[in-house]
């Protein structure tokens, strides 16, 4: 059973891209390569607007602004995101409270009613809804 309704569909998938240190992005190709491909996974799944934020690369998350991120969570909460795609979840993403991790109950009401109806997809995880 698919958690993806005609709803998320009409609505952009926004592909977050992510590494923390600047040689991240010189060592660590397969990872960015990885991260880049949730694109045409997205496309897959059924989503003919595909956004990718990848302001962040090379960003560490200790007291650094992330404009990706925030992008992200603006387009969230404006309600423009059907999902967000992702290799792995930031501790940016699961301190927001907008987007929670596995062990986390997906069932428990988010911040935001915009954000109850935004899919999550992470590869170890599979689909939730945020």
């Amino acid at each position: 059973m698919s958690k993806i309704t005609v709803e998320h569909l009409h609505r952009n998938a926004c592909v977050y891209i992510r590494q923390s240190t600047p040689g991240q992005l010189v060592h660590n190709l397969e990872s960015q390569r990885r991260q880049y491909g949730l694109a045409d996974r997205a496309k897959q799944l059924g989503w003919t607007t595909v956004e990718i934020i990848d302001d962040d690369l090379g960003r560490s998350g200790g007291g650094i602004a992330r404009p990706g991120f925030e992008r992200l969570l603006a387009a969230i909460c404006n309600g423009r995101v059907g999902a967000v795609l992702a290799i792995e979840l930031s501790p940016a993403m699961v301190a927001t409270g907008i987007l929670s991790s596995s062990s986390v109950d997906w069932s428990a009401p988010s911040s935001s009613t915009r954000t109850e109806s935004t899919i999550l997809a992470i590869p170890t995880i599979g689909c939730c809804s945020a």
